[in-house]
């Protein structure tokens, strides 16, 4: 991808491409008669933006992208996306947020650190590029990839194989295509909305079960569920004792 001009000074966003690609029907094309193989897992943990427009949600993939699923929870879980905006809006292709340095609110030692960090390319050949993904921004360099991501619009399959796919919207996507009917301007090879469309507020939850961030299979991940599983059992006999006790005197 050099040769690229470089990104806008005052956004400096992470670029996908250039164009959509010509290919682009025939590829999907291929898709389709090819088939569709196994969704990978989707993470319990789900990241919330809130918009004016209304909230978007995604889960991770983790089992596809675990680098880049750890890095952008950090991000989120430091609260690195608020205040920050979706500097990009093309119709049909992908709503893209800019780096959280883009932020209005200020950033401390610790946020400026992660935020700094890059991730290395992942890709897996069967996860492709469709609507609802979330796609990590980058320069040329393949591994350049720091914390801004595009939510495609659309099946974009040129794209795969060059850029990681980490998450998936869980719920919003109307809201996201709500997006699209907003006034627009071009500059240079980007798409971009007239207002700024303001990352208001994000926070995350667990879908099921306690707040345990479980983002990929290891021995230190099953290490730390049977702690957390021991301690709630531990809890709950507690807790039992107490009422035992309370209701039932002398058992």
């Amino acid at each position: 991808m050099s040769g690229l001009p470089s990104s806008p000074s005052s956004q400096r966003p992470r670029r996908l491409l250039r164009t959509r690609g010509v290919a682009a029907s025939a590829l999907l094309v291929l898709v389709a008669l090819v088939g569709t193989a196994a969704e990978p897992r989707l993470s319990e943990e789900r990241m919330v933006f809130q918009l004016e427009h209304g909230d978007i949600e995604f889960a991770f993939l983790p089992e596809v992208a675990p680098v880049t699923a750890a890095h952008i929870f950090e991000l989120v879980a430091l609260g690195l996306y608020t205040s920050n905006h979706i500097f990009r809006v093309d119709k049909g292709f992908v709503a893209q947020t800019a780096d959280v340095d883009r932020r209005l609110l200020p950033m401390n030692a610790q946020q400026k650190a992660v935020a700094s960090k890059t991730v290395p390319l992942e890709v897996v050949p069967d996860v492709k590029h469709v609507e609802g993904v979330l796609s990590m921004g980058r320069y040329d360099d393949p591994n350049s990839g720091t914390s801004s991501f595009s939510i495609l619009l659309g099946a974009a399959p040129h794209l795969d194989m060059a850029y990681t796919i980490f998450a998936r919207i869980t719920r919003g996507m109307d809201i996201v295509h709500k997006l699209e009917t907003l006034p627009t301007r071009t500059e240079g090879i980007f798409v971009m909305p007239l207002e700024r469309i303001s990352i208001t507020s994000t926070y995350w939850y667990r879908a099921h079960g306690p707040l345990h961030l479980h983002l990929a299979e290891s021995d230190a991940d099953c290490q730390s569920e049977l702690q957390d599983l021991k301690a709630r059992f531990s809890s709950q006999a507690a807790e039992l004792q107490r009422v035992r006790e309370k209701c039932l005197p002398g058992t």
